[in-house]
């Protein structure tokens, strides 16, 4: 049955009330019965099914992963980095949300249209760029002030990072995440209209002895032509997808050019273990094998083909006679 989640607080005010006799079971009962109406805000659209949230979230919990390996090395520290939720609310609720003062990635994601905001907390900026100068991760708040060099610096940072966010998404979209701007104050940001429903990527983020967010705001239009890449069907399908013409003829070139060990058997024979225990050099074995007889050759342990032994420019050869029966099934 579907229905709103109580809080603690909300849990515990309604055991109370039942326990004091203010409120009967059956109450609540003929209450839930008689309640068929759901509030539903209109400046708060819902554009994503549960099911593309959970989608959008298995997709960057791999992301948080990428980005605890990235910085780990890059900062030289205790990196650890994990999805705290994943919501979708206006953009406008969005930019009220995070700090008038922060370090905010802009960046395009061709062959998508429009804008991903990667929004990254104060506490975290400073601490990765005093880790990335030399410090100890100390933290600051005056991101504001940001000097071009430290821009810089923490622009060169956040683009390498972005192999990692294309790495996350190759399961939907093949996509080359390009860095546009570096702003720090979200009043100026003009991406979309106020209302536009937004995806937000909370990742709450721990660098060394520092806490605090990267939140990822992507706007619907952006996922719009690739909505449908979201669905579990798709999902499922992607996962027993057969390979495409590019990579059966990448793979066919990688195995044309495989070498293959390739063996001219002369003959065979069969000794006791005794007999081989007491071998030494200059002793002769008799073979099998009639001088007159082609010879096996083995091409990767297996027997492919009979030919004849000879000479070629001074040094030993063979030339192939016939296939042999039964050679091509065993490939």
């Amino acid at each position: 049955m579907a229905g709103d989640v109580l809080s603690q607080s909300e849990i515990d005010a309604l055991l109370s009330a039942i326990s004091t006799g203010e409120m009967s079971a059956d109450d609540i009962k003929k209450e839930d019965e008689t309640r068929k109406v759901k509030v539903y805000d209109f400046k708060r659209a819902l554009r994503f099914s549960k099911d593309q949230i959970r989608s959008l979230t298995r997709i960057h919990e791999n992301f948080a992963r990428l980005l605890t390996t990235f910085f780990s090395a890059q900062l030289r520290t205790y990196v650890q980095i994990t999805v705290a939720s994943v919501d979708q609310i206006p953009f406008e609720e969005f930019v009220r949300s995070i700090p008038n003062m922060t370090l905010i990635n802009v960046f395009e994601v061709p062959p998508l249209d429009g804008n991903i905001l990667m929004e990254i907390n104060p506490n975290i900026a400073y601490s990765m760029l005093d880790r990335l100068m030399g410090g100890s991760g100390a933290s600051y708040s005056n991101v504001d002030n940001l000097t071009e060099i430290e821009q810089k610096i923490m622009t060169n940072l956040f683009e390498r990072s972005f192999d990692n966010l294309r790495e996350a998404w190759d399961s939907i979209a093949e996509i080359d995440p390009m860095l546009v701007e570096l702003e720090v104050n979200p009043q100026f940001l003009q991406m979309i209209s106020p209302n536009e429903t937004v995806v937000v990527i909370s990742l709450n983020t721990i660098i060394g002895d520092t806490t605090g967010m990267i939140n990822i705001c992507i706007p619907h239009v952006v996922l719009e032509p690739i909505i449908h890449n979201l669905s579990v069907q798709y999902w499922m399908q992607s996962n027993t997808k057969e390979a495409s013409p590019e990579q059966t003829k990448m793979l066919e070139k990688r195995v044309k050019q495989a070498e293959l060990p390739i063996i001219a058997q002369l003959g065979t024979t069969d000794i006791t273990i005794e007999d081989f225990l007491y071998m030494s050099i200059g002793d002769c074995l008799q073979l099998d094998q009639k001088i007159d007889e082609p010879l096996i050759i083995n091409v990767g342990g297996l027997p492919k083909f009979t030919a004849q032994p000879g000479k070629r420019n001074k040094k030993m050869a063979i030339q192939i006679i016939n296939p042999l029966k039964g050679g091509d099934e065993d490939e």
